[in-house]
């Protein structure tokens, strides 16, 4: 139910950044692929030289490959590059991949003997002699020099997959890359996922022949017994393979997250169905003896990353940050109420909590060992905005602002990893993105004409957003934004269009720029005269501590609906607001609540035009909503109380609702269950089913034009714009 991948966008330029610069280990320069080429800026001059050419990249009698990513060999003598992708779900996680030798410039394809674009996750060995990557869900090891290839696993399918993961485990954990060498290059650690149990859901390609396709996803609602997961460790000598000997039913617990400290030694994270027991284990690789190592509870449910984080990032992530040569590592937990940072021994004794205040740590940017630094994300001050802080590394000092307090807004940070240097990006409401190289830890930039600082003239642009608070009945108080009208008349009257997404996977008040227009939008919202606003909730998550996320604990649908609806009705006071002209609308899980408001609070929602909603939530996936919603087993009436479904009967206002017949995340399902329930208490409607297009309804020719259209259309039609 997560936000389509396009307002992630508008809303995180780290996302672009952080795809576009790759320091060298050393520090003191980075890489760019750049017209076909990769170039190395050495730094502080940032001078650019080509590091590997047009030509290089071209392999015999064929063009230049396309650099999707790429990655180094631990020595850098050798270059792993990703090309020829394919889309896996949300990602080009499927492609081709290429081993370029940096000494002799021999360029070879890897895994040739596999059908094109398959291999998944390619990693080069430690000690760059071999190369491993995923093909049709079974996990091969090539030789570099010889070219032979072993396969680890033989007996991975659809249903059975080794290496990767299944479609829930990617969409609610972020874990797509299912394998890690060990660091002496001998073993290979992996996933294997057993779905042969879940259930297909069946989708309906209708568009591309006389005769319907029916395309099957492995997909687990809420209720439904999860894959078993498992951790075997391969000996790529002899091939054998270790199974981790975790405790507990594998049916009925989460292995989300994996990490090596030694050749014998893997971390493993568990988490029990519920998502709110987190075990870590200590692992032998040889023996697979798994010793319990730390242990966290929580009332509600254990978040292994926030919204703030990059989960759509193509490389592998590192959850376990090991210190003090791997005798402690860095753990993230809302323990005492606020997302701070920990370090933790690795036999579980001693914990330290390093970043002490009523602050949420937004995210980890470097861990400075040397320096005894940790530089991370935080806004103590401004939930809608975010800075880098620094502390120190051993818990004993205090958190320090790092980014110049002038710039008010939203900054992110890409740290070279002696953090010597850093790409600095900045943006708020009224001023674009830019960027600039600094010098750490004084902030000071590389080149003052192309700082920031030279550069705020031109992208500063006229202030529309304005940024407020709003207090409910109920004592809540919610930050929000809105853009008025042009020429704005505080004596008039003008019609108000709230988008909303109020579950505990995004946030929409941020101080970034582009956050309040509206793509789906064909004119100037300003101009025809409406006010778009916009409020965050409790559940969303926002920097307000652990209680303000997790109020929504089994209550989607509830609490949170009756949070925005309350905050309307305190704006529906404001004198210039037309009460009459009331508009809600939002996509995903901005689609549910779009139909809940609509639906629980008629007198207020007047309009409302819901796309991809889940209108039932025992339709979504088990990992998604049980772990915000509980186990329908034990509480089902708190699934069928937040769903938009209950209260469909309830229907006054104009409601336009939008599917896509081929969304693999909220299925088309959704739609005509709400579509019979609406026709049974005959409510009119308007109704827009888009064949075999997907979550983000994209596909197709005119596809895109079309929604907006359509959406433009109804806004206008039911919600007319401008004073009165």
């Amino acid at each position: 139910m997560k936000r389509i991948l396009i307002v992630l966008l508008l809303i995180a330029p780290w996302f672009i950044q952080a795809q576009g610069l790759r320091w060298a280990p050393e520090g003191n320069a980075y890489y760019r692929v750049e017209g076909g080429e990769i170039n190395r800026y050495n730094l502080p001059a940032n001078t650019k030289t080509t590091f590997v050419s047009r030509t290089e990249l071209t392999p015999a009698g064929a063009q230049a490959l396309r650099v999707r990513n790429y990655a180094f060999s631990k020595d850098q003598s050798k270059l792993l590059i990703f090309t020829n992708t394919q889309r896996v779900w949300r990602l080009d996680t499927r492609g081709d991949y290429w081993v370029l030798d940096l000494k002799t410039k021999a360029l070879t394809q890897i895994g040739k003997s596999r059908p094109a674009s398959s291999l998944m996750f390619a990693k080069l060995s430690p000690d760059g002699t071999k190369a491993a990557y995923v093909s049709e869900q079974n996990l091969y090891v090539e030789d570099l020099s010889s070219g032979q290839v072993k396969a680890i696993t033989t007996d991975g399918n659809r249903k059975l997959i080794n290496g990767t993961f299944d479609w829930a485990y990617e969409e609610e954990f972020a874990c797509r890359d299912g394998f890690q060498w060990s660091p002496d290059s001998k073993q290979l650690s992996f996933w294997q996922l057993d779905a042969r149990q879940i259930r297909d859901f069946y989708m309906i390609n209708n568009t591309d022949s006389v005769y319907s396709k029916i395309i099957p996803v492995e997909y687990p609602t809420a209720g439904q017994t999860p894959s078993p997961a498992r951790i075997g460790v391969a000996d790529v000598t002899s091939g054998k393979i270790t199974w981790l000997a975790l405790p507990g039913d594998a049916k009925q617990h989460y292995l989300p997250r994996m990490e090596w400290n030694s050749a014998t030694e893997i971390l493993v994270q568990q988490l029990n169905r519920k998502q709110n027991e987190s075990k870590i284990f200590s692992c032998h690789s040889q023996t697979g003896v798994a010793t319990q190592v730390y242990v966290e509870t929580d009332a509600a449910w254990i978040d292994l990353y926030t919204p703030w984080e990059n989960v759509y990032a193509l490389d592998f992530r590192h959850y376990f940050r090991w210190l003090n040569g791997g005798k402690e590592f860095l753990w993230m937990s809302e323990k005492d109420g606020w997302r701070h940072a920990y370090r933790i021994s690795k036999d579980g004794t001693k914990q330290t909590l390093i970043t002490v205040g009523d602050y949420d740590v937004m995210d980890i940017r470097l861990v400075d060992e040397k320096n005894n630094l940790l530089y991370f994300l935080a806004s103590p001050q401004n939930a809608t905005q975010k800075y880098l802080y620094k502390i120190k590394l051993d818990g004993k000092g205090k958190a320090e602002l790092v980014t110049p307090s002038a710039l008010a807004g939203t900054h992110d940070y890409s740290i070279s990893p002696t953090g010597t240097f850093a790409s600095h990006s900045f943006n708020n409401s009224f001023t674009k993105p830019v960027n600039e190289l600094i010098a750490l830890p004084k902030h000071t930039p590389l080149n003052k004409k192309e700082s920031i600082q030279a550069k705020l003239k031109d992208a500063t642009q006229p202030k529309t957003v304005e940024f407020f608070k709003v207090k409910t009945e109920e004592g809540v108080e919610m930050d929000g934004w809105m853009v008025k009208p042009t020429n704005f008349d505080a004596t008039k009257k003008y019609p108000v269009v709230f988008y909303v997404y109020t579950e505990p996977w995004g946030a929409n008040v941020h101080d970034t720029y582009g956050a309040a227009d509206n793509h789906l939008f064909t004119g100037d919202m300003a101009e025809e005269g409406y006010i778009y606003m916009s409020i965050d909730n409790r559940g969303t998550p926002a920097p307000k501590g652990r209680a303000w996320r997790k109020s929504v604990y089994r209550k989607i649908g509830l609490v949170n609906i009756k949070d925005q609806a309350l905050a309307a009705k305190e704006i529906l006071k404001w004198p210039f607001v037309d009460a009459d002209r009331i508009a809600v609308w939002g996509w995903s899980g901005g689609g549910s609540a779009t139909l809940n408001l609509l639906f629980q609070y008629p007198e207020i929602y007047k309009t409302g035009i819901a796309v991809a909603a889940v209108a039932n939530q025992l339709t979504y996936d088990n990992l998604y909503q049980e772990r915000y919603m509980g186990l329908p087993q034990e509480n089902l009436q708190d699934f069928i109380a937040g769903s938009p479904i209950t209260y469909a009967k309830n229907l006054q206002g104009n409601l336009l609702y939008i599917h896509g017949t081929g969304d693999d995340n909220v299925h088309y399902a959704n739609a005509e269950m709400l579509v019979n329930e609406l026709v049974k208490h005959g409510k009119q409607f308007q109704f827009m089913a888009y064949p075999n297009r997907t979550h983000g309804i994209s596909e197709g020719e005119g596809t895109s034009e079309h929604l907006a259209t359509l959406y433009s259309d109804y806004l206008r039609k039911h919600c007319p714009p401008g004073p009165r």
